[in-house]
């Protein structure tokens, strides 16, 4: 059985329509490249054929992992969370006990993650130390570096 993702609103509506784009212009675009390979002759010598075949299987197989983690997706009502402590969609404030530097990210779904923008998966090690914390509690969190203790400064919406 697969497991459950937490979406945002918007992050199911990305994923939704990436979807639908798969399934109609990604599907047209691959039948095309076929029917182009399929015109230059001998399919048993041509690389391009094989080439293609071989993008469709890959192209319906990511269609096909897209719509389970659809089937598996569940909207957050943000007005229902407890936002005392740190949970899935939560902007966390957090410092670096050792270094002092203090960072802020959003605990997201792992197909929202975006380290640019702050957005961090709820999968990754940080964000699985934080899940549960309370403004000023420590968390242990182990990293591929080693151990690193970050403190809760805020936790919001």
């Amino acid at each position: 059985m697969a497991d459950v993702a937490y979406f945002t609103k918007e992050g199911l509506e990305n994923l939704k329509q990436e979807l639908q784009e798969l399934k109609t212009t990604g599907r047209s675009r691959i039948s095309n490249a076929i029917a182009e390979a399929r015109d230059k002759g001998d399919l048993s010598e041509n690389a391009e054929y094989d080439a293609a075949k071989e993008a469709q299987g890959l192209h319906e197989a990511k269609i096909s992992q897209m719509q389970e983690v659809l089937a598996n997706a569940r909207l957050l009502d943000e007005s229902k969370i407890d936002a005392s402590k740190v949970l899935a969609l939560s902007i966390v404030k957090i410092k670096n006990v050792k270094s002092g530097a203090t960072m802020t990210y959003q605990l997201v779904a792992e197909t929202e993650a975006d380290m640019k923008s702050g957005k961090i998966s709820v999968a990754s090690p940080i964000a699985k130390g934080l899940l549960g914390k309370k403004v000023g509690e420590i968390a242990e969190i182990t990293v591929p570096a080693g151990t690193m203790e970050f403190e809760v400064l805020e936790v919001t919406r």
